[in-house]
């Protein structure tokens, strides 16, 4: 059968909804196209017995609080989400064992230079100059904006010097630079698992844009799990007049005569549209069909492209209360290695670095009164070899074995005892992830940010790739690279440039209102005489 719309949204993942959200609020006809029965992507949670948990994502960076909201909470509310957060101060505990050890507690806002310095004494001069780097990232960014991408090389090179070495150095080298010693790179360096790349090849300006998120205002977790922001945002795009089609898989494109997506098929329906957006990854989307007709250099790019991260989950629901266990972080990460290359060419052969979170602490009823839940991320890099002999016939031993092996590190590192207490147990691998969101490898996040694929140049390349008519894709994947709270935001923008598009075009609905850059709000690490303010 056939059915027309303005735009198709394949996906009601975290960059479809927030797309759909956006389209529909434009008076275009939208419809998203869910191969599942409910909405999300990896932003949904599962209940076994008595405990809900979070399939992965439970908390977003760059959400600010009530008083002083930033990019999320205020995408959110330009969206017509009514989607609440919680804001927790305590920005990480980081515990590395070995001859180079610590155990470090920092805190986010106002607090998070003070609770630096306490643990990594004398490094307040080279924090002076960190924030003065940041200070400047933030002016050229907002000059970069104003000039619609295409700034005067002389002004970048006279105004913004510190922020061209940011943008073209690995976090580990700035941080050298700026006198920081080893142990407090080590500490300062403890996000860099959440985008995937050690720290001696990670972009130190993207680092920046992720963690500064974090320390002004804290980790934003939602009050009613990640699904709420899901469903949230899908009851707006009904409430806006779009469609959301659950049990639909789209299995492959439909071209015009002139090469051009005019729409998708699924089944034995047949949607045509104006536009297509894709949450789901090019790897995949060209997987359907159309990868004949992708330009040479864009074949050759997809090629060129390592797939990202992927990660164990460990999910825990105990019968006993955080404080009777000992947990009284919300956000753990352990390594046995200080080193960040160590730790990342280390995972699959020994016990490689995991961040442990326990909801509870931030969110005191997130399970049923008495108990609480411990939800242990073990991050897979591409070519760990963690599933190496691992078959169909061993592969519920495998995560038996690696789950035990994991929460006895835990217990050992912080000297608590979980494994008696343990009433529910689930694990989630990079299989499961592949199968659920029908991405290869599992990969959450898309393709791996590397030295040569950051950031900044997927950015400054961003006109001259799989520019296929009729089709612009949004998600993990996308230009903004890893990171939950980015793919809202990659939803947000692809859906502008397909209004821009239609408009063009002559086809437009009521003029929606644009997500931008947020009000300026204190930046804990931007000096005060800045004038900037965060991404």
């Amino acid at each position: 059968m056939r059915y027309d719309y303005d735009v198709i949204v394949i996906g009601a993942g975290n960059g479809g909804l927030a797309a759909a959200s956006k389209l529909s609020a434009a008076g275009l006809k939208t419809v998203v196209l869910e191969k599942h029965n409910l909405p999300g992507g990896v932003a949904t949670s599962f209940v076994r017995g008595r405990f809900e948990f979070e399939a992965s994502l439970h908390e977003l960076c760059d959400v600010g609080t009530e008083e002083e909201p930033r990019l999320v909470r205020n995408l959110f509310a330009g969206l017509g989400s009514d989607a609440a957060f919680v804001n927790e101060k305590n920005l990480f505990r980081t515990v590395v064992t070995g001859p180079d050890g610590y155990d470090v507690t920092l805190e986010s806002g106002e607090d998070f230079e003070k609770s630096l310095v306490k643990a990594c004494p004398g490094c307040e001069k080279s924090i002076a100059k960190l924030k003065k780097v940041l200070a400047n990232t933030s002016e050229a960014l907002e000059y970069n904006d104003a000039k619609n991408g295409n700034p005067n090389k002389l002004v970048m090179l006279m105004r913004y010097g510190k922020f061209l070495i940011s943008a073209s150095h690995s976090l580990d080298d700035v941080l050298r630079s700026l006198g920081f010693d080893r142990r407090t790179r080590n500490v300062l360096e403890t996000y860099w698992s959440y985008l995937g790349v050690p720290a001696d090849e990670l972009n130190s300006m993207h680092y920046w844009e992720m963690a500064r998120g974090y320390i002004n205002g804290g980790a934003g977790i939602p009050t009613m799990k990640s699904y709420g922001l899901s469903l949230s945002l899908a009851d707006t795009i009904l409430k806006n007049g779009g469609e959301i089609r659950y049990n639909t898989e789209v299995t492959g494109l439909i071209f015009d005569e002139n090469g051009r997506v005019a729409g998708v098929k699924a089944g034995s329906d047949e949607f045509f549209a104006k536009e297509t957006v894709s949450n789901v990854i090019p790897h995949s989307v060209f997987a359907m069909d159309g990868r004949e007709r992708l330009p040479s250099k864009d074949k050759k790019l997809l090629n060129a492209r390592r797939l990202g991260l992927s990660f164990v989950c460990i999910y825990a629901g105990l019968d006993r209360s955080a404080a009777e266990l000992g947990l009284n972080d919300y956000s753990v990460f352990v390594a046995h290695n200080s080193s960040t290359r160590r730790q990342y060419e280390n995972t699959g052969k020994t016990i490689g670095m995991y961040v442990a979170n326990c909801l509870n602490v931030a969110v005191p009823d997130a399970t049923p009164a008495g108990t609480c839940s411990l939800f242990i991320t073990v991050p897979v890099f591409p070519k760990s070899g963690i599933f190496d002999g691992v078959d169909a016939a061993n592969y519920k031993k495998f995560k038996s074995d690696f789950s035990r092996k994991y929460i006895a590190d835990f217990e050992k590192t912080l000297g608590i005892e979980l494994l008696p207490y343990i009433e529910e147990i689930s694990v989630a691998t990079p299989a499961t992830f592949a199968r659920y969101f029908g991405v290869p490898n599992g990969t959450a996040y898309g393709y791996e940010l590397s030295a040569w694929d950051g950031v900044l140049s997927r950015t400054l390349n961003r006109s001259n790739e799989l520019n296929v008519p009729g089709l612009t894709f949004c998600g993990g994947h996308s230009v903004n690279g890893d990171g939950f709270g980015v793919t809202y935001t990659s939803g947000v923008e692809a859906a502008e440039t397909v209004v821009s598009r239609l408009a063009a075009a002559g086809i437009s609905g009521p003029a929606a209102a644009g997500i931008s850059r947020p009000a300026a709000a204190p930046d804990t690490l931007v000096a005060k005489n800045g004038g900037a303010h965060e991404n």
